[in-house]
């Protein structure tokens, strides 16, 4: 299992992504976490922004897909998309975000 970090303006630019990846199966469910404090630069400035952090869970095969899907639809630039294997995952969790994904 990956859990994908990516992070988008607000709440109401994310959801309707997070709900084109979950109808598409690419993932099988997110977590909207408001209140992220980013800094960073971009074109040459220091940016401190407000966004929220969105945590998507999705299988490995799938990555290739859903990182391409996902900047297709993100409202940013260069998005952040960040992929970490999850080192243990709770076996009825597991097999749940297996049975609500796109077979790879």
């Amino acid at each position: 299992m990956l859990l994908v970090f990516t992070t988008f303006s607000d709440g109401e630019s994310a959801a309707p992504v997070v709900r084109q990846l979950l109808e598409e199966k690419l993932i099988a469910c997110a977590t909207i976490l408001p209140g992220a404090r980013s800094l960073y630069a971009w074109e040459g400035k220091i940016q401190d922004t407000t966004e929220v952090l969105v945590l998507l869970k999705t299988l490995g095969p799938l990555y290739a897909k859903l990182e391409k899907r996902l900047t297709q639809l993100h409202p940013y630039d260069t998005p952040e998309i960040v992929a970490l294997e999850a080192g243990a995952v709770a076996k009825p969790y597991a097999a749940w975000v297996a049975a609500n994904l796109a077979a790879p």
